[in-house]
């Protein structure tokens, strides 16, 4: 049984959301602010996080940045009323990994949780399968899936859960150009439809940090296709 700590202030909300995940499977811990969200992380180690962005006191986000400076690399899932691209980042620039805007239907917040805890889940491995270290390099950028590192040009870049998976599904598929609804599908499991701007969000962030000032950029957008790495 998978675990998850809820942290929302809302009264209402967070009954009905611990009702629904616990009737959905889950062990739920739900506390109201940000002080006993980190202490439930720290005593409880939940599978995955869903975090009110809006708590009085200590935030969702500032919680956010106290658990990845900590190392604690335990998925988040961001609840949030906000809904511009710069308040997406921020919580991206926090270490989120995933985001869903209220008001919300339950049935995507048990899609995201799905999706999240597949991504955390080590990768099976088939008996008498020989293990392979799967290290992407694509120009100067080079990708280890297994300690979950990527440097470009030597410097190493700390990125968060979900920049990875998306860097490192485009690097094994370097030089293909990748529709939304296959990167929807691989690294959310769920495809929230040609009006959902949270693709968009997660590359143009990775770029910010992949294709630096003076580098040669890697990422390039296909217009009305999707994207792809590529060395030009």
């Amino acid at each position: 049984m998978n675990t998850v700590l809820l942290a929302e202030d809302d009264r209402a909300i967070r009954h009905a959301l611990e009702r629904a995940l616990t009737l959905e499977g889950y062990r739920v811990t739900a506390v109201s602010d940000g002080i006993e969200a980190l202490a439930a992380a720290h005593r409880e180690h939940p599978d995955v996080i869903v975090l009110d962005v809006m708590m009085p006191g200590v935030d969702g986000l500032q919680v956010c940045r106290v658990l990845r400076a900590e190392g604690d690399r335990t998925p988040i899932l961001m609840l949030t009323a906000r809904v511009e691209t710069a308040d997406r980042i921020e919580g991206l620039d926090a270490g989120a990994d995933d985001y869903v805007a209220k008001p919300f239907e339950v049935e995507e917040v048990f899609a995201r949780l799905r999706a999240l805890l597949r991504r955390a889940a080590p990768a099976p491995v088939e008996p008498g399968e020989p293990a392979v270290d799967g290290v992407v390099e694509v120009a100067d950028l080079r990708l280890d899936p297994w300690a979950r590192r990527v440097w470009r040009g030597g410097t190493e870049l700390e990125l968060t859960r979900t920049e990875f998976d998306l860097l490192e599904l485009l690097g094994r598929n370097a030089g293909i150009v990748l529709d939304h609804a296959t990167i929807y599908a691989r690294i959310w499991g769920y495809d929230f439809g040609p009006g959902s701007k949270n693709l968009a969000v997660y590359i143009g962030y990775l770029r910010r940090k992949v294709d630096q000032d003076g580098t040669e950029p890697l990422i390039h957008t296909v217009r009305g296709v999707g994207y792809t790495l590529r060395e030009d």
